[in-house]
């Protein structure tokens, strides 16, 4: 259970004789259409951002330092990219410290300076960066993340600072440390091994992705943190690699596609350019995985089982909400959306069916 349930979720929303809101049209209509079932999950919208073909995907700092260079270049080089640092971004100086730091096997200021790649390949990264508007985790291939260092690379999504709330929820479930989890569309793998590493000895994560590429990028990031007995990749989209876990998971989590995909033009370049499409576009109202999720949660979810999905704010989450209480008002409890950092309702999650204690 959450430890904070009755505090966040709202005592009055659970008092008996509460009067419903009349569900709107907009809720109808989703009711009216929405699947009776998650046998048939939504296809995959490809397109717009891909995975560029690059000579060595190996994240810089997991490369082997295996290129010296004369003091004097490196400095050079470094006086050129800080050169092509606009006024407007002066945040672009900390990239130029990271990738120098990722890139160096030694001290820096070292002659010869022991390099993890070319300095002309070096150059190369920092110029997409900076003209092309390349996200510097692709750069470099990692991100920070929690109290990991995930790696990335092009074609999966980089996990965001907020998505970080979703393992602080977990840790709060009563008895979470024994249970069994699915982390749908896992990518990189960050959640799936943020929860393993939480775990007991009894404890495991499920991680599927229909992604090819994330499922290679979650493999390494498992393998890099020692999860391999915590966490199973499995590939497939959402729930169908977990044919034989039906009714035996304590909790599913999901940062899923959730942009309306009239809204994927108007992203800043780093996101709408480079990430992948894939992992963005959610559909016509940004709903489209969301629905199918939360279609599908009664197929593996045992009594007492917790969910949460990460969504685009507060009108999804509001949304989602008013279904998942007017769809199945006997089947969940606690159904509630959460804020982030920033004040917006950006995760909903429930209990499926009734929980034994609090």
């Amino acid at each position: 259970m959450l430890a904070s349930a009755a505090a966040a979720v709202g005592v009055a929303a659970l008092l008996p004789g509460r009067l419903k809101p009349k569900p709107t049209p907009r809720l109808l209509k989703r009711l009216a259409t929405a699947s009776s079932s998650a046998s048939t999950p939504p296809s995959p919208r490809s397109g717009g951002a891909g995975v560029e073909a690059e000579a060595d995907t190996t994240p810089l700092f997991l490369r082997p330092a295996a290129h010296p260079v004369a003091a004097a270049s490196l400095a050079a080089f470094r006086r050129r990219a800080a050169e092509l640092v606009p006024d407007s971004a002066p945040h672009l100086h900390r990239h130029l410290r990271w990738l120098l730091a990722d890139a160096a096997a030694r001290d820096a200021g070292a002659d010869p300076a022991l390099l993890r790649a070319p300095l002309g390949d070096l150059e190369s990264l920092w110029l997409r960066h900076v003209r092309d508007r390349r996200p510097f985790q692709y750069v470099v291939g990692n991100e920070h993340w929690r109290d990991l260092v995930v790696a990335v690379r092009e074609g999966v999504l980089i996990p965001r600072p907020e998505t970080e709330a979703v393992v602080d929820m977990v840790a709060k479930v009563q008895g979470f440390e024994a249970g069994w989890w699915a982390d749908l569309g896992t990518g990189s793998g960050a959640i799936a091994v943020a929860v393993a590493r939480m775990l007991g000895p009894e404890g495991r994560v499920f991680a599927t992705d229909v992604s090819e590429v994330a499922i290679d990028v979650a493999r390494l990031n498992v393998q890099r943190y020692g999860m391999q007995d915590k966490v199973e990749i499995r590939h497939g989209s959402w729930f169908e690699p977990l044919e034989d876990l039906k009714g035996k998971l304590m909790g599913v989590i999901s940062n899923p596609p959730y942009i309306p995909t009239e809204d994927l033009p108007g992203l800043q370049p780093e996101v709408g350019w480079h990430e992948p499409k894939l992992a963005l576009d959610g559909g016509k109202d940004g709903l489209e995985h969301l629905l199918h999720l939360c279609e599908g949660l009664s197929s593996v979810l045992k009594p007492g089982g917790f969910f949460v999905f990460e969504t685009n704010g507060n009108k999804q989450s509001e949304f989602l909400v008013d279904f998942i209480q007017t769809k199945w008002d006997s089947s969940f409890r606690d159904v509630e959306a959460v804020l982030d950092f920033a004040d917006i309702k950006r995760f909903i999650l429930a209990i499926w069916r009734r929980l034994t204690s609090w």
